[in-house]
């Protein structure tokens, strides 16, 4: 057990956990009990806390301190009453402690009662002789909690005024820059930020991306390169600094950055996505490969490289690895109608239709109604032979969408086909009226229709009439 304590804090710990372990009791001082406690808390190991809070009591039973630990227990336990119930005998007794405020506006702020929370707060300013920045970041935070940006960008700013490297106070500064879409103004800050601390990493980072928000990916690449310069460990800067380089179709260098961060931390799957897409980028097709498998090695349920791998192996005409992959997602998540779509289309491609057709009436039971499931699923029974069943998928269509060429002129090629003429003719009227461009389409599909005498017919009336 890593116990972060100095030596005696160490033994501290080791006394009370062999306290809990025998019949005996050892006297500790409050600061012991509280170090003991606060451990167990930032742990999150409740029942020690609550054991020591207890046994604390017992022997310092009106030390505020150790009943200010107990009622932040109860709080992170959602027991609001009895919190709210001791909190309030706290004040009573000790009107002028911060702490109890603190931990009252806590309370609050977890029963969602930001207002009331921000109005315990300011009592805890009117206290203080000098403004901290816990209390600020609080006050901000609950404007935050609000949605009210403009206060809230108030607060984290004064923290900043307090302490320039308060970093997570820059961070929600920028946060709310962006909530209030400005970023000219963001940018602004960030440079007079800049300007007081020039060797402030996080602020030349915020400002690189602010930089990559408006397009001005130069700009970007610079400020990333400061932040590399004051801190070559700074994973954020260079990761962004490879996807500013990807915009810009550097991929190489994009690649080096990327790597750069495989180097300082574990690389992540993400991490591996984005190299993967760079080489793919290069048409380097097999690095892609590498990457993208690396990247779900690292991640089996983050769907992306697998899409990525079948997308790679569908481009390149090898349908049965992209089945393979697609497979793997749909064993992951088979209520997606994007995996099935892709696991249609790949068995269309090896003319497994009636895979093909399974799939695309998944994509329609998963209410992806787009005009191409409906076109690829009547495609699929047209080369099965199963003209009826093709027009009915159509004329489902219909019902959708409403005066398409490409529905058109699939209803006329099928009705010819069944001898329907009169339909067949109709359709093909109705077709060439909504897109003739479209007619290749009909001439692809239907070659031996488009060819017959009564189609020809057809089509030099309409050049006559239209001037085609």
């Amino acid at each position: 057990m890593n116990l972060h304590f100095e030596e005696n804090n160490n033994q501290s710990l080791k006394r009370f956990e062999k306290m809990l372990k025998t019949d005996n009791v050892y006297f500790f001082d409050t600061a012991e009990f509280e170090r003991i406690i606060h451990f167990y808390i930032d742990n999150a190991n409740t029942n020690l806390a609550k054991k020591a809070i207890a046994l604390a009591l017992e022997q310092h039973p009106d030390t505020v301190g150790l009943r200010l630990l107990k009622a932040e227990l109860l709080i992170l336990e959602d027991k609001f009453n009895e919190a709210h119930q001791l909190l309030n005998e706290m004040e009573a007794f000790e009107p002028s402690n911060e702490e109890v405020y603190i931990q009252k506006a806590m309370l609050q702020s977890k029963q969602e009662l930001h207002k009331e929370a921000l109005v315990t707060l300011n009592k805890v300013l009117e206290l203080q002789e000098e403004t901290t920045i816990d209390v600020l970041s609080l006050i901000a935070m609950e404007y935050l909690f609000l949605e009210d940006f403009d206060r809230a960008l108030l607060y984290f700013r004064n923290c900043l005024e307090i302490d320039s490297q308060d970093v997570t106070s820059l961070y929600n500064v920028v946060y709310c820059y962006d909530m209030i879409d400005k970023p000219d103004q963001a940018i602004l800050f960030l440079k007079q930020f800049i300007d007081k601390d020039p060797f402030n990493e996080v602020a030349w980072h915020q400002l690189g991306r602010q930089y990559v928000n408006e397009g001005s990916y130069v700009k970007a690449l610079k400020a990333f390169d400061y932040a590399i310069l004051i801190d070559d460990q700074f994973v954020g800067a260079y990761f962004e600094k490879a996807k500013t380089l990807e915009s810009l179709n550097r991929y190489e260098e994009a690649i080096a950055n990327l790597l750069v961060t495989t180097e300082l931390e574990d690389p992540s799957a993400i991490t591996f996505l984005r190299i993967g897409g760079c080489y793919e980028k290069l048409n380097k097709k097999e690095k892609a490969s590498e990457y993208y498998l690396k990247s779900n090695e690292q991640d089996p349920f983050l769907d992306k490289p697998l899409i990525a791998l079948a997308d790679l192996h569908y481009k390149a005409e090898e349908y049965q690895k992209t089945l393979y992959y697609i497979n793997k997602l749909i064993t992951i998540d088979d209520e997606n109608p994007k995996y099935w779509k892709i696991y249609a289309q790949s068995n269309l491609k090896i003319a497994f239709f009636e895979e093909a057709a399974k799939a695309f009436k998944k994509c329609l039971q998963l209410d992806d109604n787009t005009l191409d499931i409906h076109i690829s699923l009547a495609d699929t029974y047209y080369f099965m032979g199963d003209y009826q069943d093709a027009i009915k998928v159509l004329l489902n269509a219909e019902v959708f969408y409403h005066k398409q060429a490409d529905i058109e002129y699939r209803l006329s090629g099928l009705y010819f086909l069944l001898k329907s003429n009169a339909n067949g003719v109709k359709h093909l009227q109705n077709a060439l009226h909504i897109n003739v461009q479209k007619y290749r389409v009909f001439q692809r599909l239907f070659p031996v229709v488009h060819h017959s005498p009564g189609v020809k017919i057809i089509l030099q009336n309409f050049r006559n009439s239209t001037n085609f």
